[in-house]
């Protein structure tokens, strides 16, 4: 998954020390994205997966609002495994796991580490990001893991640009589709319809959509 996933941390900006990332788009989008998911996770308890983390920005915030979950980051590049280290680390919050290595183009991935024990079954899975600058299989492995690893009353929150119907909702959605396809024919902003057809096939259903700033969205999934 190495040479197609887009790394942070390499548009000049200083890094810390410590190896902590700074990504602009956490300070734009942490608050109204938490606003969803409140909704769904406040005062419950259990534990969430975030695919995809990057630099550890959202689960430290997120996780600093939820104590009665056990929040499990993950991604793929060493980079951004430090810095989600780093930021847990800093954060000082003892809700958060360190993160761990996983591949979602395998279908068969865990959110439990190899070396020891992980959750029996998820809260919720929450994804921001990723889809679209990822090969059409991280979509596909990552709602068959969705369907193996959520609880019954769980749910997969998937946050980014979409399209509905074939349509973008926005012309700058439209050119930055064109723009991570010429990158690489393999990515590109995803359909809604597809979607939904990928969860069907794996015994989830779309729930529930939010719309968010700067023309992204919140795709709620649920079992069916």
């Amino acid at each position: 998954m190495a040479e197609y996933v887009v790394e942070f941390g390499k548009d000049g900006q200083p890094v810390e020390a410590d190896g902590r990332l700074d990504a602009a788009a956490f300070h734009r989008n942490h608050q109204p994205i938490w606003d969803v998911l409140k909704g769904f996770l406040a005062g419950r308890s259990g534990d969430v997966l975030e695919a995809g983390s990057g630099t550890g920005q959202h689960v430290v915030y997120f996780a600093g609002h939820t104590p009665g979950i056990s929040w499990w980051p993950s991604d793929f590049q060493d980079s951004h495994l430090r810095s989600i280290e780093a930021w847990r680390v800093h954060s000082g919050l003892a809700n958060i796991r360190p993160p761990q290595r996983i591949d979602l183009s395998d279908p068969a991935w865990s959110p439990a580490p190899p070396e020891g024990s992980g959750p029996d079954k998820l809260l919720a899975i929450f994804c921001a990001n990723v889809i679209h600058i990822a090969p059409w299989p991280v979509a596909e492995g990552l709602f068959a893991g969705a369907a193996r690893h959520l609880r019954a009353d769980g749910r997969l929150f998937l946050y980014g640009p979409f399209k509905r119907d074939g349509k973008h909702t926005a012309l700058s959605n439209a050119v930055f589709d064109t723009s991570l396809r010429e990158r690489d024919a393999e990515w590109g902003v995803r359909d809604i319809t597809d979607l939904e057809k990928l969860a069907e096939g794996v015994g989830l259903r779309l729930a529930d959509t939010f719309e968010m700033p700067a023309n992204n969205m919140i795709l709620m999934f649920a079992r069916r």
